[in-house]
C-alpha cells in the first residue's frame, strides 16, 4: 500500500523468564500489527516465541527463519538473512507496523541488527526503533548473587564464538568479565579461567528463568566438557578485597 508509514520495532524480551519483559516491551508487542519471532530452520519454537506468547495471541505471531544454527556456511547464513529481510519487508508493506522479538536486548549480539540493516534498504523511510531488554548477564547476576561491577571497575563482555584466546585476554585484565555463547567451548573456558586464576568466584548459568534452569559454580566446568547449552553465560567477577566501596 503506497504512502503507508512503516515502523519496525526491535523488542528485547529478556533471557527467557516472561516476567522479565518490560512494560514498554509488552506494550510494543501488543501495539504492533504483527510480531515476528526468529526460528531456526529446524522449525522448533524458539525462546523468543515462547516468551512472546505470554503476552500476545498466537494468530499475531509470524515465524521467520534466520538459520540461527548455522555457524560455518556464511553464504547459507547470508541467504537466510536476505530471505528473512524480504519476508519482514513484505509484512511491513502489508501491515505497516512490525515488532521483532529478540531474546536479551536488541542491541546486544542480536539478529535484529542484521534485520534492521536489510529493512532500511528494502523499505526506505521505515522508522526503526528498539525497546531495551534484560540481558542474560543481568539475570544471572541477580539469580546467583554475583555483583557485576563496583566503583570504577570495568566490565568486559566477550562472545566466546570469537575464540577462547579473546576470553583469556579479557580475564587477564581488570574488572569483571562476562562470557556469552560458550557452551560448545566449555572445556576451553575452564582452562582460561584456571590459567588466569579466575575460577574460584566465577559462575555460569543457562536457561535462566525456565524449568531447565541451571546455575553452577565455574569450578564444575571441567566436568561438563562440551555438553552445555550453546547460550550459556559466565560471570567472572572482578578481584575484590572485600572492603565496602574500596574502588570508588
Amino acid at each position: 500500500m503506497s504512502g503507508m508509514i512503516t515502523k519496525l520495532t526491535g523488542v528485547g524480551v529478556g533471557p527467557g523468564d516472561p516476567e522479565l519483559v518490560t512494560v514498554k516491551g509488552v506494550n510494543a508487542l501488543r501495539d504492533a500489527a504483527v510480531v515476528v519471532v526468529p526460528v531456526m530452520d529446524s522449525g522448533e519454537r524458539g525462546r523468543a516465541e515462547a516468551t512472546v506468547l505470554h503476552y500476545v495471541d498466537a494468530a499475531k505471531v509470524v515465524r521467520v527463519v534466520f538459520a540461527l544454527n548455522e555457524r560455518e556456511d556464511r553464504a547459507r547464513r547470508e541467504a537466510a538473512w536476505d530471505a528473512a529481510g524480504a519476508r519482514v519487508a513484505e509484512l511491513l508493506r502489508e501491515h505497516g507496523s512490525v515488532a521483532f522479538a529478540t531474546i536479551g536486548d536488541p542491541n546486544v549480539y542480536s539478529t535484529f541488527t542484521y534485520l534492521a540493516q536489510t529493512i532500511t534498504e528494502l523499505v526506505p523511510g521505515t522508522d526503526v526503533v528498539t525497546v531495551p531488554g534484560i540481558t542474560a548477564m543481568q539475570d544471572l547476576a541477580a539469580r546467583s548473587g554475583a555483583v557485576l561491577t563496583e566503583g570504577t571497575e570495568p566490565l568486559t563482555l566477550v562472545p566466546v564464538t570469537a575464540g577462547a584466546a579473546v576470553l583469556k585476554e579479557a580475564l587477564e585484565g581488570p574488572g569483571t568479565v562476562v562470557a556469552y555463547k560458550f557452551g560448545r567451548l566449555a572445556g576451553e573456558v575452564a582452562t582460561a579461567l584456571r590459567e588466569t586464576g579466575r575460577t574460584e568466584d566465577a559462575v555460569w548459568g543457562s536457561a535462566l528463568g525456565l524449568p531447565e534452569e541451571s546455575i553452577r559454580p565455574a569450578t564444575e566446568l571441567e566436568e561438563e566438557g562440551t555438553s552445555l547449552p550453546y547460550l550459556s553465560t559466565l560471570i567472572a567477577p572482578a578481584r575484590r578485597d572485600g572492603g565496602r566501596g574500596g574502588k570508588l
